[in-house]
């Protein structure tokens, strides 16, 4: 006989009080955690004591602890990387989906997740205008987002060239030249690297970091020089420094001109798709064959949830399925979960996805990704108004770049921002330039935290100009 609920509740109960608690704190709280990991060594650490503890004491004990080494990820003054927050709906559905622990590979074993994330998946095609045939796979992040839809372009790309990739493997495989931006993110040659193609051919971007058309037509002419050979292109929405999208319906009309595969990887910038009034900086888009973005960062479900996009299934699920004598698998055409994404075994990562966007709508995802959008907009206004801030970049959609003069006074500014705690922005380098990024992706970021993020800087700068 199964145990039931009566041994989960005490343990339950406690970890509902110390997340609500923690929640609750989130408005005042300092943003950045107080201890580093080598000082909270000794509470985690040491031998493996040889009794147990209760599991209601376990999760007290846990929380205590680990207070002082948590980051206010959730808080609306949190401005570092690009992490959103969580809505309701999707947290409390990620709670679900730990006390239901559905190990999600299959549709005949998991019927009703397979029919959650099926659902959440069509409702993000037509949230984004992306072709209703795609496969969508639910992975844990862009970088796997990004694996994912570069492992069945190469399919793809391999099998037209008359190569099995399945069989016999790259050694003697025709070469794929993949073409990307000079400001492409890093998880695009991360993923290239994983999947055996290389180090990509690096085509010019300009001032805010898209890539140029015109050079991408040189780039493609040169690469099919000597002949007929297997193109991947990959375009980017959504510059990490300055949020600038990349010219689509040029760069991909180029592309497709030279028989190339496009990708898109949109970890944050895809959702400005969801917004009417953003359509112009997303124009072209679909027209790619593959996208990849984080549900964590615009849309704010729980982590970890990137989301995978491919138009050709059949590549999807060549690249990424798997099949055994003991894997039940249902004929449908919808296929299973996991021939969309390059694990097995997996927690059901879609069903928060399916949350958010049923306890939104398509007018509620537009208007989040709006407000963000707007945020940032007010905060870089405010910013530039001071004496000694650039602004770096064109704030089009939800990040902004400062610099205060040189470089040593920008790092300084950037390091008592931190010190000081009332908000968290990352330092990095940018046109050759350190600079302070502030990305804007929290639900909960209002007018006050807007308020209280230019006023940090601003007492920041003071205080290293009167040193």
């Amino acid at each position: 006989m199964s145990a039931g609920a009566e041994p989960y509740a005490e343990a339950l109960d406690a970890a509902v009080g110390h997340a609500t608690r923690w929640l609750a704190s989130q408005p005042d709280r300092r943003v950045g955690p107080v201890q580093a990991a080598g000082e909270l060594a000794a509470a985690f650490g040491g031998e493996l004591p040889r009794s147990g503890m209760p599991a209601a004491d376990v999760v007290d004990y846990l929380a205590l602890h680990a207070e002082p080494g948590l980051m206010a990820m959730p808080s609306g003054r949190f401005f570092g990387w690009v992490i959103g927050g969580t809505l309701p709906a999707a947290m409390a559905a990620d709670w679900l989906v730990s006390a239901w622990d559905q190990n999600s590979a299959l549709r005949y074993a998991t019927p009703a997740i397979a029919a959650i994330e099926e659902a959440a998946g069509q409702w993000l095609l037509q949230l984004l205008g992306l072709p209703e045939e795609s496969d969508v796979g639910f992975v844990t992040g862009a970088t796997m987002a990004n694996f994912t839809c570069l492992a069945a372009a190469r399919w793809r790309l391999l099998a037209h060239a008359g190569w099995d990739v399945d069989r016999d493997g790259l050694s003697g495989a025709p070469r794929i030249h993949c073409l990307v931006g000079e400001e492409r993110h890093d998880t695009i040659d991360l993923a290239l690297r994983y999947l055996g193609l290389g180090s990509p051919t690096v085509v010019p971007s300009d001032s805010q970091g898209r890539i140029d058309a015109a050079e991408l037509d040189c780039a493609l002419d040169r690469a099919l020089g000597s002949g007929p050979a297997p193109i991947l292109v990959c375009l980017q929405a959504g510059n990490v420094h300055s949020g600038a999208f990349d010219p689509f319906a040029a760069a991909i009309a180029v592309s497709k001109a030279h028989g190339a595969w496009v990708h898109v990887d949109g970890a944050f910038g895809l959702w400005a798709a969801a917004v009417p009034e953003l359509a112009g900086l997303t124009a072209g888009l679909e027209r790619a064959d593959s996208w990849a973005t984080d549900a964590h960062k615009s849309l704010n479900v729980p982590y970890d949830c990137g989301v995978a996009v491919v138009r050709d299934a059949r590549a999807m699920r060549s690249a990424m399925g798997v099949s055994a004598s003991y894997l039940i698998q249902d004929a449908d055409g919808a296929g299973d979960p996991s021939q969309k994404v390059p694990e097995l075994s997996r927690r059901a990562r879609g069903v928060p996805v399916w949350a958010a966007l049923k306890s939104l709508g398509s007018d509620g995802v537009a208007a989040q990704i709006r407000q963000l959008a707007a945020s940032a907009a007010l905060l870089a206004e405010k910013l530039s108004a001071l004496d000694g801030v650039e602004v770096l970049n064109d704030v089009d959609f939800t990040q902004i770049c400062l610099a205060f003069g040189d470089d040593a006074t920008t790092r300084d500014v950037t390091a008592r921002i931190l010190a000081d705690g009332k908000v968290w922005m990352s330092g990095s380098r940018w046109q050759g330039r350190d600079v302070l990024r502030i990305s804007v992706s929290n639900w909960t970021t209002d007018a006050d935290d807007v308020d209280t993020a230019a006023g940090a800087v601003k007492q920041a700068l003071e205080a290293v100009r009167a040193r």
